[in-house]
């Protein structure tokens, strides 16, 4: 089931397109709080957004180029504002189409199912971990946090990964080490303390202070 994102202020053009798509199988989702739009993007975790262009508190541009900054996910653009400066701009930011309104909904439904099947497969999905403001996008292995892009090796990924995966819970030193060989990371004790040790300083640098705690005798976890 394909996941769509509404981003409109509009409730009645919210709820008919909702309803609309709703009818053909997919899940939606509309966006009710326009000042945490990033937030919900990454909770929801959508296949698809339909995107309007004048919004309460930032406009689409904005969190177009926002969310482009995470993710690839298709967006389409839904305005009145139809004139070719808009357009280009929309497109040139990041949008995939651009949908005039008011329009046909037989038009939005075509438009949408053909961008979802040149996106994805059947057994495709998005890939997006977030905690506390940290996201981990499995897809290309990067960390974002605030914006800001976070460099990790190959290893700092690998034990972040496992750690975001069980988020709230304690994962031990033997488990990561044995996570790691089965990738062909052949790391040791010491290894494995050195590597935590460097990525906790970068999480730090970045920010992000006390994301990875120590259960003395046990191991680690993200809390």
């Amino acid at each position: 089931m394909y996941k769509i994102m509404i981003v409109e202020d509009d409730e009645i053009i919210a709820r008919t397109i909702k309803s609309y798509i709703e009818s053909w199988g997919c899940e939606v989702m509309c966006v009710t709080d326009f000042s945490s739009v990033l937030e919900q993007f990454v909770s929801f975790s959508p296949h698809l957004i339909l995107m309007d262009l004048y919004l309460p508190f930032f406009n689409g541009y904005y969190w177009c180029t926002e969310i482009r900054k995470l993710s690839d996910v298709p967006i389409v653009f839904i305005s009145s504002a139809s004139d070719n400066m808009n357009i280009v701009m929309a497109i040139n930011m990041g949008g995939d189409d651009f949908i005039t309104k008011p329009f046909d909904l037989n038009v939005l439904t075509a438009k949408v199912q053909a961008l979802l099947r040149r996106t994805y497969d059947f057994s495709s999905g998005t890939n997006l971990i977030e905690h506390r403001g940290a996201i981990l996008n499995t897809a290309d292995g990067s960390l974002t946090y605030r914006g800001q892009r976070i460099d990790l090796t190959k290893n700092e990924y690998k034990i972040l990964h496992i750690l975001m995966e069980n988020r709230g819970k304690t994962v031990s030193r033997e488990v990561i080490m044995s996570r790691l060989w089965e990738t062909d990371s052949f790391i040791d004790d010491n290894t494995l303390t050195v590597n935590i040790t460097r990525l906790r300083k970068k999480l730090e640098d970045s920010g992000l202070c006390d994301f990875i705690a120590t259960k003395k005798g046990i191991g680690y976890m993200v809390k």
